[in-house]
C-alpha cells in the first residue's frame, strides 16, 4: 500500500500526510486479516470434520482435539456447547447460537475501519484537488500574464493530481481487500451453520440413547 515515494508525497501537499497514514493503517490491518483468514482456512475445517467423526464413538478424543485448537472460531463454538454438563438439546442449541454470536465480532474485525478508510481517502484526495487548484489559480494574474508565476501554477496542479491519485489508490486497494474479507466472513458463517447443525444432530441422537 505504501507505494508513494517522498517526492510525490511532498508535491501532494499536507493532504498526503493523512492519506499516507490511512495507507499505513490499512496495510497493517489487511496484513492481520490475511494471516487470520489463512490460518482459519488451512486448519479449521479439517479439525471440525475430525471432531464430528470422533464424537459419536470417542467423545474424550473429540474434546481433546477441540481443546488443542481453541484459537480457531469453530472449535471455540463447539467447545462452548460440548463443555456444558448434560444439557438438553434445546440448551445445546442455544449454547451453539450464543457462542456463534460471540465469534461474529472477531470474524468481522476492522470492517468499520476499512469502510471509513474507503470513504475518507477519496474525500481527502478531493480536498487536495481543491487546494491544489486554488494554489494554481492564485498564481495566475488575469490580464497580466507576464507577472504570473508558472511555478505556482504547475505546483498547484501537481498537488491536485498527486492528492487525487493517492486518495483513489488507497480507497481502491482497501476496497478490494475489504470485499474479499467480507466474502470469507459470509462463507465462514455458512460453514458454522452447516457444521453446527451436524453437531446438533449428533448430540440429539446421543442424548436420546
Amino acid at each position: 500500500m505504501v507505494i508513494f515515494s517522498v517526492i510525490p508525497v511532498i508535491a501532494g501537499g499536507w493532504v498526503t500526510v493523512p492519506l499516507l497514514g490511512c495507507s499505513v493503517l490499512a496495510l497493517v490491518l489487511i496484513g492481520e486479516r490475511v494471516l487470520f483468514w489463512t490460518r482459519v482456512q488451512r486448519r479449521q475445517r479439517g479439525v471440525i470434520e475430525a471432531v464430528l467423526r470422533l464424537y459419536p464413538r470417542e467423545c474424550d478424543r473429540a474434546y481433546q482435539l477441540l481443546q488443542a485448537h481453541l484459537t480457531l472460531p469453530l472449535p471455540r463454538i463447539f467447545w462452548a456447547a460440548l463443555s456444558l454438563d448434560h444439557p438438553t438439546p434445546e440448551e445445546f442449541r442455544l449454547a451453539l447460537e450464543s457462542a456463534t454470536q460471540g465469534e461474529l465480532p472477531i470474524l468481522k474485525r476492522f470492517n468499520t475501519v476499512f469502510e471509513t478508510i474507503i470513504t475518507v481517502a477519496p474525500l481527502l484526495g478531493l480536498l487536495g484537488t481543491i487546494l491544489g487548484l486554488m494554489q494554481a489559480f492564485s498564481g495566475l494574474q488575469i490580464g497580466d500574464l507576464n507577472n504570473s508565476t508558472p511555478q505556482g501554477v504547475t505546483g498547484g496542479i501537481s498537488e491536485a493530481l498527486v492528492s487525487t491519485g493517492m486518495g483513489l489508490v488507497v480507497a481502491i486497494i482497501t476496497l478490494l481487500f475489504a470485499n474479499s474479507f467480507r466474502g470469507l466472513y459470509l462463507r465462514q458463517l455458512a460453514l458454522i451453520q452447516e457444521l453446527g447443525g451436524q453437531l446438533e444432530l449428533l448430540y440429539r441422537h446421543h442424548y436420546t440413547l
